[in-house]
């Protein structure tokens, strides 16, 4: 006995040497390919639609036996002739689930697979115990014609930020423009967003919409292009939109490209527009013809002299209160998110400026009653279909106090590394968005964040010339009949009809 009351044996435990078990090479690729089989059944269950093209994989399969290398090339052939069909009339599907599936396999072989290991193990991402070497597990890669997604599982021990901070060096091993890392719904396992080709680098057409108003989606309005070449959504219904970019940054490209998106509900009356403008309308007075109301801080003309026009902003924000608990009232007990229609449309504020507002408002009392309205609409006014649309430059407490409101929030380009994180949350810039290294000639380029959703999408808005906007407002503007008088509150001339 030692002086702790425990013995020799206690203290140097009995090694035991397990003997290993050598597998055949023939067993281990029966189980792989056994493995890839039941995964490939498993998938045909999820996707019943892809049957029919399994079975005619099958049924030439069936015609090879025994017709040697001429049942092979006819085949091929048949399968050729598929894919230029399918390709020629449905290039999209066929780019996603052929095209795009073929490069993840050939760029899993041929970059990833192949340069896993050292990579690894000079980013000290890999752990050495004794003699034995571990590294994360590469689980698979999935590519667009820009993007790799490769996933990854982390080994015990390891958090998101071991891969974060060597995020850079892992982008230079792999030849990408840039590393992102982003979490997954497995906590031990997470995705490498690698950027090898950057679409963004031109400039985006305006988006396209149908003429159809009822073929939009309030919840998914196309205004912009993503990095990985897919089309980026923005919800309008039942969320606010805060818009933060230094001067030239393309804050009125986003504002733009969110009206275009919507056009054809404006014109069918399913959207109404509240433009204000506080840098007198420079920037949105082209699309006048598609706001129901429209104001501008012009002191000469329609608010009479001196300080009215602020009084007038305040107007029209409290209006918009006015619109938001008259419906509360209707909906209480109903439901819990409006439906927009003609007779109650979806209340678009959009406010050019925001700071003018909040911050640089001499009038004590309008500046009271804005920051009051202000708040309401953007605590209680989504569920009842007021949705308020926000552009600053500077994002700071000080400066906009009721930051926090907004649940979707798009970063331009930043002045400074620390506005990223007010925009956007803590920790967006570790995970990639750079908003203060965006170059002053790719305007519109930013990153878009969504309450919930820890990973920025980095997306550019289309570059929108008067020749658009006078399109644009010849193609949807409501007409005199949808526009409302000054004072005039959405709904009551159908009340006023119905009395």
């Amino acid at each position: 006995m030692n002086r702790l009351g425990g013995t020799q044996r206690e203290q140097n435990p009995l090694r035991l040497n397990i003997a290993r078990v050598h597998v055949p090479l023939s067993a281990v690729l029966a189980a792989w390919c056994g493995r890839k089989v039941g995964a490939g059944l498993a998938w045909l269950t999820r996707h019943p639609r892809l049957l029919a093209p399994a079975l005619g994989v099958w049924f030439g399969l069936r015609l090879l036996d025994g017709h040697g290398v001429a049942g092979t090339l006819m085949v091929l052939l048949v399968l050729g002739a598929v894919a230029l069909v399918w390709r020629w009339l449905w290039p999209g599907s066929f780019t996603r689930l052929v095209a795009w599936r073929v490069r993840g396999w050939w760029r899993a072989v041929r970059v990833y697979r192949f340069c896993w290991q050292p990579a690894m193990v000079t980013t000290n991402l890999a752990v050495r115990v004794d003699a034995e070497e571990y590294l994360p597990r590469l689980l698979a890669v999935r590519s667009t014609g820009t993007v790799d997604r490769v996933f990854v599982r982390m080994l015990p021990g390891q958090v998101l930020d071991d891969w974060t901070s060597v995020a850079p060096r892992l982008a230079q091993t792999f030849d990408a423009q840039e590393c992102r890392v982003r979490t997954t719904k497995h906590r031990q396992q997470l995705e490498l967003w690698f950027l090898v080709e950057d679409p963004l680098t031109t400039p985006i057409p305006p988006t396209i919409v149908g003429n159809q108003g009822d073929e939009l989606d309030l919840g998914a309005l196309p205004v912009a292009m993503r990095e990985d070449g897919l089309t980026c959504r923005l919800r309008l219904l039942g969320t606010h939109l805060l818009v933060v970019g230094a001067t030239g940054s393309g804050k009125g490209s986003v504002i733009w490209s969110i009206l275009n998106a919507a056009g054809p509900l404006i014109r069918d009356r399913v959207v109404q527009v509240w433009c204000l403008d506080p840098k007198g309308g420079m920037e949105l007075a082209p699309g006048r013809g598609l706001f129901a109301r429209f104001v501008y801080g012009d002191p000469d003309e329609g608010t009479g002299t001196g300080l009215d026009y602020e009084a007038e902003f305040a107007r029209v924000l409290e209006d918009a209160v006015a619109v938001m608990r008259r419906r509360q009232s209707a909906l209480r007990g109903v439901t819990r998110l409006h439906t927009p229609t003609a007779t109650e449309p979806l209340i678009l504020v959009v406010v050019d400026e925001l700071a003018s507002l909040t911050a640089y408002v001499t009038d004590r009392d309008a500046k009271k009653r804005i920051a009051a309205a202000l708040s309401l609409l953007l605590s209680q006014g989504r569920a009842v279909g007021v949705t308020v649309v926000g552009a600053v430059q500077d994002p700071r407490k000080e400066i906009l106090s009721v930051r926090d409101l907004f649940p979707t929030r798009i970063a331009l380009r930043l002045s400074e590394a620390d506005h990223v994180g007010l925009v956007l949350g803590q920790g967006a810039r570790d995970r990639g968005a750079r908003c203060d290294q965006i170059p002053e000639s790719l305007p519109g380029v930013g990153y878009v964040g969504i309450d919930g959703i820890a990973e920025p999408v980095r997306v550019r808005f289309a570059h929108i010339t008067d020749d658009h906007i006078a399109r644009m407002v010849t193609d949807h503007a409501p007409g005199t009949c949808g526009q409302l008088s000054p004072g005039e509150l959405p709904g009551e001339r159908s009340r006023e009809a119905a009395a």
